[in-house]
């Protein structure tokens, strides 16, 4: 396929016929936290599809997840106010001329709102009539269905898809099949937003790099990391890890304990470690932020280790951060300033504790204005804009530099080999009922 071009079966919201019908638009505004909104960037990016819905006659309908409402251990879905759409609505009606209105359903206090509530018909014959702008749903994550399996779920699809004449997915961040995503948009003429076909054109850059091809990826998890690991490690050139990630693949490397890496992510990274013996393509940042605790930035409680001090079977406190002056070395600049692809998936450090390895490593990475410089995900681009402000504005306008708003779906993408085969996109493909 030529580049940044779509894949001509993906049905695209230009295709679908937009007046007087209720749209049902899923979209990844998951960027609240404790109540307010972190970076309004996720909620900026589809302002596009709502324009288009507007232009064609549509009355939308929108809904996201924010956080982790359900607890994995117990299955109990809390719904707590810092997890609520409120602040984005808010947010939505100060940026577009319009009245938002969020409909309020019963929820139990174990299984979260279980049922679609009848209320919701006059709001809908509201939005039809333009009464109000818009209707934004709770999030979806407080819904018993979205992430079950079996009635609950079928039941959520089935309500969902009874609000609305089509459905578009602009949610590139949200590649898991979930009701909200994957489910409901085969009951109903599926298409693609604005937004989610600008984020497919643009991954051609990372699956198709101009070499050197350097990637920097950090996480707070291994084990879900794994496979586009993997797949990624045999695409770059240069690979710089960072967070967790690299803390685990050091001491499977090294042989030593350092505190918060699990005996199973440890275990698991010795395949990598194994594949760089002779790959040799992760660049070493020889020196780290070791720490006493993670609760607090304690004078005199951290300090700065070398490779040196990771001596087989030594006990290491927790790493929090790569020490900036590791991105100073000859080696580690010249990577980034040689390279013409960079891709960044990453914050380096514990923060906003510890913040100047993420600092550094951004300001290396925006000096190198010829490179193509892809930034993805939502911690990622709110660092960038809060540690570098002048680089992130700058990027916004440079066609050099692109936001994906997804990191785990570029990953995958790149674990796939394609982003065509990710469920939510799929259905796309199919397009659902006539």
């Amino acid at each position: 396929m030529e580049k940044g071009k779509l894949d001509p079966r993906l049905r695209l919201i230009q295709q679908g016929d937009l007046k007087g019908k209720v749209v049902l638009l899923r979209v990844d505004h998951n960027v609240v936290k404790k109540g307010r909104i972190k970076d309004p960037y996720r909620i900026d990016a589809t302002i596009g599809t709502l324009y288009a819905i507007a232009a064609g006659g549509g009355k939308p309908i929108l809904m996201t997840h924010v956080g982790r409402p359900k607890d994995k251990k117990t299955g109990r879905i809390s719904c707590r106010e810092g997890e609520s759409i409120t602040p984005i609505a808010r947010y939505l009606e100060q940026k577009l001329p319009v009245k938002v209105h969020i409909p309020e359903f019963p929820a139990d206090p174990e299984k979260g709102i279980t049922r679609l509530d009848p209320s919701i018909e006059s709001a809908i014959s509201d939005l039809r009539q333009g009464k109000i702008g818009m209707i934004y749903l709770p999030n979806t994550r407080w819904f018993e269905g979205e992430q079950a399996k079996g009635s609950e779920r079928e039941a959520l699809a089935d309500g969902l898809a009874s609000l609305a004449d089509l459905y578009v997915n602009d949610a590139f961040g949200s590649w898991r099949a979930h009701a909200s995503t994957y489910d409901v948009a085969k009951k109903l003429p599926s298409f693609a937003g604005i937004l989610l076909q600008k984020e497919l054109r643009n991954l051609y850059r990372v699956l198709e790099p101009q070499r050197p091809f350097v990637a920097v990826v950090a996480g707070a998890k291994y084990d879900t990391k794994i496979g586009p690991l993997k797949a990624l490690y045999e695409r770059v050139d240069h690979l710089i890890l960072g967070g967790l990630m690299y803390n685990t693949f050091l001491a499977a490397k090294h042989g030593v304990r350092i505190a918060g890496v699990t005996e199973e992510d440890k275990a698991l990274a010795g395949e990598l470690v194994e594949l760089d013996k002779t790959g040799k393509k992760i660049v070493p940042l020889s020196r780290l932020v070791e720490s006493e605790t993670m609760e607090a930035r304690v004078e005199g409680k951290y300090q700065s280790i070398g490779m040196a001090d990771l001596t087989s079977g030594r006990d290491i406190r927790y790493i929090v951060d790569v020490d900036p002056g590791s991105f100073e070395e000859k080696e580690v600049a010249d990577i980034i300033a040689s390279a013409n692809t960079i891709f960044v998936n990453a914050v380096m450090g514990f923060m906003p504790l510890f913040y100047e390895g993420s600092e550094a490593l951004y300001r290396l990475i925006g000096g190198n204005t010829d490179a193509a410089r892809l930034f993805a995900g939502g911690d990622t681009l709110q660092e960038l804009r809060n540690l570098c402000p002048g680089i992130y504005m700058a990027g916004l306008d440079d066609p050099k530099a692109y936001y994906f708003t997804g990191g785990g779906s570029v990953l995958t993408a790149l674990e796939q080999g394609t982003p065509y085969q990710m469920k939510p996109v799929e259905a796309l493909m199919e397009g659902g009922p006539e």
